[in-house]
């Protein structure tokens, strides 16, 4: 049985966010928000820091104790193209880190598109 992806589409992940992971190209930002946000579920880091902007990336990032984050649902509240090679996508996160009361993480992402690819460029929170 193939389980479902996590970035809330319906879709098997093998057939969703999978391919990405595994080095496909996004073709549109609220692809690679998606795909992002199933990176964090499950603690693909490396998949995370090639995705993020080199003007802007980290040089490492720290998800904290492997197990300790349970991401909840992902919903995308608006994808709008800013640009030819530029978008926002506007979405709300839930996720619950041990026993505390769930967090809603509200964040309006901007993404830019280089050489076919999208990539995350930074973020405000809502």
């Amino acid at each position: 049985m193939t389980s479902l992806c996590p970035c809330g589409l319906g879709r098997p992940y093998t057939r969703c966010c999978g391919p990405l992971h595994a080095g496909g190209v996004a073709e549109t930002a609220e692809a690679l928000m998606r795909s992002r946000y199933s990176a964090f579920v499950l603690a693909d880091v490396s998949y995370l820091l090639a995705t993020w902007h080199r003007d802007t990336r980290p040089p490492a990032l720290d998800l904290g104790e492997a197990g300790a984050t349970r991401w909840l649902g992902l919903e995308v509240r608006r994808h709008a193209m800013t640009g030819a090679d530029r978008a926002t996508v506007e979405f709300v996160a839930r996720y619950k880190v041990g026993g505390a009361p769930a967090v809603r993480l509200r964040e309006v992402s901007r993404f830019a598109r280089e050489d076919g690819r999208w990539f995350y460029l930074d973020g405000e929170f809502a």
